[in-house]
């Protein structure tokens, strides 16, 4: 079926507060097994490679996505790739997770950038879910274009930062930033689960979209031809 390469973070610190965050467990979990199941590979790449830190809060096993997830491939979170060490030419798609430390060292990596652009262009898919999205704000594309200008996007939005009281900490605000960049960002109800498929882009707003974002895009991939 072919190979889907997972973002996570590796910055585990909440700005100053000195509270523990990173990846959050379901915008992992949730995709993971809708495109496991669905028969792709998936490897995990983070900024620094090694181990990717978890939200301490997100570590919910009475969901069952989490818990299967966790008990067979969460060592994987330990060992992640760094992005020297990913061809993107194996990829038919990139997926960016999120969790708050995203929005500290996702945005201004070229590294992760430049793959993702690449699998793009090669006519593959890109994918993002809460603040994963602030993975694609570095994109270019190789026309010099923001990958998400004049794109339907979501993302967490301002709203719902201010209702998690984290609008002060973190070093910016997604939704704004997607839209300084040309992105069409377009948003539901605060914690409701809303899926924006643009293309080949598909981007969720907040937790309760990540198994449909995983949905959207295996559906995505199914129509795709790109070369694996």
């Amino acid at each position: 079926m072919g190979r889907v390469l997972f973002v996570v973070t590796s910055h585990g610190v909440l700005g100053s507060t000195g509270q523990q965050t990173g990846y959050y467990l379901s915008e992992v979990a949730h995709p993971f097994q809708v495109l496991h199941e669905a028969g792709y590979e998936i490897d995990f790449v983070s900024p620094k490679g090694g181990l990717a830190p978890m939200d301490p809060k997100s570590y919910k096993l009475e969901d069952p996505r989490n818990k299967a997830f966790w008990e067979t491939h969460g060592r994987r979170l330990q060992e992640t790739l760094s992005p020297e060490q990913v061809d993107p030419s194996r990829y038919v798609a990139m997926f960016y997770a999120g969790g708050h430390g995203t929005m500290w060292d996702f945005p201004e990596n070229q590294a992760l950038a430049r793959l993702a652009a690449s699998i793009y262009e090669r006519g593959g898919a890109i994918g993002a879910v809460c603040h994963g999205p602030a993975g694609l704000l570095p994109i270019r594309l190789s026309n010099g274009r923001p990958l998400v200008a004049g794109r339907r996007i979501n993302s967490f939005t301002n709203e719902e930062e201010q209702a998690v009281q984290l609008d002060k900490v973190v070093p910016f605000l997604l939704e704004t930033r997607l839209k300084e960049l040309g992105a069409i960002h377009v948003s539901v109800k605060n914690f409701t689960a809303h899926v924006e498929v643009d293309d080949r882009i598909v981007t969720g707003q907040n937790p309760a979209s990540a198994e449909s974002v995983g949905r959207a895009l295996v559906e995505v991939l199914s129509r795709l031809s790109v070369l694996t």
